[in-house]
């Protein structure tokens, strides 16, 4: 079994930052990709970021240029760096794991952008 888990939210001003981070712990894994999803209440969980094996990554539109993703050479943890952050980026903000056998899911943290 691997476990997420997130930290790093919390409440930030418009064009505010926030760092998140993500990090697995358990078995051994082969990772496939670690994203970063959002989820509003009421909506669905939709995509931010994801970062594949080979480093490739995926951004969703809205966040294209705002926001970065990486992760270290381990799996062990993955960022998403947060920049200008707009009212439409607050949600709860949960840390995804796609191995070769399974697909893991963090607690998820909550992010809100508030003046």
């Amino acid at each position: 079994q691997v476990q997420l888990v997130e930290s790093g939210g919390g409440l930030v001003q418009p064009g505010g930052s926030l760092r998140l981070s993500c990090a697995a712990s358990g078995s051994t894994f082969d990772a496939y990709t670690m994203g970063w999803y959002r989820q509003v209440l009421g909506k669905s969980r939709e995509l931010v970021a994801i970062i594949t094996v080979g480093s490739a990554t995926v951004y969703a539109d809205s966040v294209q240029g705002r926001f970065t993703i990486s992760k270290d050479n381990a799996w062990k943890t993955v960022w998403l760096q947060m920049n200008d952050l707009k009212s439409d980026d607050t949600a709860v903000y949960y840390c995804k794991l796609v191995t070769r056998d399974s697909i893991y899911w963090g607690q998820g943290t909550q992010v809100t952008v508030s003046s």
